[in-house]
């Protein structure tokens, strides 16, 4: 045990990185606070799951859209002179959305105010893109580095909804949405203040392509599409579930087990000295998440206990985390020098639009089928992700030998 948690005290014995991380997790920790806040606000005030949904769904449209760009910018011009600005005009987004829903504002400006928060930076990718400047050259230590950005992921996404819940339910309505707007701001502030571990601008001399044309990204994204699937299909089914069962209130816990998983194996995953390459590495975690994913599907149809469920999430959520974290690598290996950040936020817009289309397979599966049906929405999403992948390398196989 010393001998692994060396490896995570060398990362922070780097002067500044102490720093910009407790800003980066107060900045990240809002992520999995705003829809759950927004829904519980808007269906709080208006009595409609239809309208704070569809707003919460606009938004995620909007992002997938936006964050490229935004990352575009901050590649270009730098992170401070960037994010902090962006941020403030998502903060007023949210802040807007509170006084709308507050004051009885027609729909349509709810669906604006949401959407205007669409220029939140990805704070994961430029944190990671930190972690790569500093670590040039030592691939253990960004492995290490990596892992613990996809376990602080699995942590703010794990707290976050239920921070979330509690402000909401406990204090007022909009009490979620501005907790999480004044530690975004916060936290974006502290991060970007730290100027010593920013990565330099590359010269405007030599363009280079968008990292969506680099060879290998298009599977790449194509995966992070399949894999968002399989984790917005998992929360709405589990909730469906849960409802069935009669105890929907245990819901949040349930899924909080999963990412408890995910955050525990994402840790000890950094620890270890990964072998062989990053992309031989992928295909096998992604067979493993394909196969773990069949426990819950197995746990809701044999037994229809909600304890075992929970406890088949937490076991199917120990691949999540190397999962990404692979993908991370490769993301990083594969984009172009100098758009980096573009290059992690539009794995982030995959994973985001792969949420979206899952939420909405899961829901119908388990709404005109069963929710133990719907376990099956994130395993077919898994296998095809895994397919993705394969088919990638035999097709990039084929065409080396023909060369």
């Amino acid at each position: 045990m010393p001998q692994a948690t060396a490896r995570y005290r060398h990362l922070f014995a780097i002067p500044g990185t102490r720093a910009f991380t407790a800003g980066n997790l107060l900045a990240r920790l809002p992520m999995g606070m705003f829809s759950v806040s927004a829904v519980m606000m808007i269906a709080g005030t208006r009595d409609s799951y239809a309208l704070a949904g569809a707003v919460v769904a606009t938004g995620l449209a909007a992002t997938a859209l936006v964050a490229p760009w935004t990352a575009r910018l901050i590649d270009r011009h730098g992170q401070a002179r960037i994010a902090l600005p962006a941020t403030l005009v998502a903060a007023l987004g949210s802040l807007a959305l509170v006084l709308c829903t507050r004051q009885g504002a027609p729909d349509w400006t709810l669906f604006a105010a949401y959407a205007a928060t669409a220029t939140t930076p990805n704070i994961g990718g430029m944190a990671r893109a930190r972690w790569a400047h500093l670590l040039k050259g030592d691939a253990a230590a960004l492995h290490t580095a990596n892992s613990f950005e996809q376990a602080a992921d699995e942590l703010c996404f794990m707290l976050g909804p239920v921070l979330a819940a509690f402000l909401c339910g406990t204090l007022f309505p909009e009490a979620g949405t501005l907790t999480g707007m004044l530690l975004l701001v916060t936290g974006m502030a502290l991060f970007t203040a730290q100027r010593p571990t920013e990565p330099p601008l590359r010269p405007s001399a030599a363009p280079t392509p968008p990292p969506y044309r680099a060879p290998g990204m298009p599977a790449l994204l194509a995966v992070c599409l399949a894999m968002g699937a399989v984790f917005g299909a998992l929360e709405v089914v589990t909730l469906a579930f849960a409802d069935e069962q009669g105890h929907g209130t245990a819901a949040g816990v349930v899924l909080a087990l999963q990412a408890g998983g995910s955050f525990a194996a994402g840790l000890l995953y950094g620890v270890l000295k990964p072998g062989g390459s990053a992309e031989r590495r992928y295909r096998w975690c992604l067979a493993a998440m394909a196969v773990l994913l069949t426990l819950p599907l197995l746990a809701a149809s044999l037994t229809g206990s909600l304890v075992l469920l929970a406890g088949a999430l937490l076991v199917s959520g120990m691949a999540t985390a190397p999962t990404m974290i692979t993908n991370m690598t490769l993301v990083q290996e594969r984009t172009p020098e100098g758009r980096l950040n573009e290059g992690m936020t539009l794995a982030v817009t995959g994973l985001l639009g792969g949420i979206a289309l899952g939420s909405a397979a899961g829901g119908w599966t388990a709404e005109q089928v069963s929710a133990t049906a719907g376990y099956g929405v994130p395993v077919a999403a898994a296998g095809l992700a895994l397919l993705i992948a394969v088919a990638r390398r035999a097709s990039a196989e084929t065409a080396l030998a023909r060369a």
